[in-house]
């Protein structure tokens, strides 16, 4: 009976001390923290905002799909603080954006500007498609449908379909 109570004891003693183990050890993860730097943030919370919603729609270059916003990247970094010195500069959100496109082109933006080369890109695949389709349908449509060869009744067949009444040279007389 010691025994039992001994063992449990030892279960709950090990029990508490994993999950102690796994408290220090959330307590212990990084949490994320965002990557604009308290140094970068501008005094005037009107202009801090424009920067804020214009570099989540610029691409860091180093990161590929994140946004300069949310990139740790020197030159994320780098053009956050272009961005907001520009807005400091009095320059509109069409401004600062022409700006960092000038200087990175159309890749940096994340939702790209709506231009003919992008209406081309967008709109060459699903044309190709349609076009390859009428092709098809009109290559389909062209085809003049023949019938398939039949052979020659069989003496047993036409044994058999006199049995059931037919007349076996009616059938070989009527089209297809």
């Amino acid at each position: 009976m010691t025994h039992d109570r001994n063992m449990t004891q030892c279960r709950t003693r090990r029990g508490r001390s994993a999950t102690a183990a796994l408290l220090i050890l959330a307590l212990l993860m990084p949490l994320p923290v965002g990557a604009v730097q308290p140094s970068e943030v501008l005094a005037d919370p009107a202009l801090e905002q424009r920067a804020r919603d214009l570099s989540k729609g610029l691409r860091c270059l180093v990161c590929r799909n994140q946004s300069i916003d949310d990139s740790d990247a020197e030159l994320a970094k780098d053009l956050r603080l272009v961005v907001r010195e520009r807005l400091v500069e009095g320059d509109t959100n069409d401004e600062v954006l022409d700006y960092v496109v000038a200087r990175y082109g159309e890749y940096v933006l994340l939702k790209p500007r709506f231009s003919p080369v992008s209406a081309a890109l967008w709109l060459g695949g699903p044309i190709l498609l349609l076009i390859g389709g009428f092709v098809a349908w009109r290559q389909i449509a062209r085809r003049e449908v023949e019938p398939a060869p039949t052979a020659p009744l069989t003496d047993a067949e036409r044994i058999r379909l006199r049995e059931m009444g037919i007349d076996p040279d009616d059938l070989t007389d009527r089209p297809a």
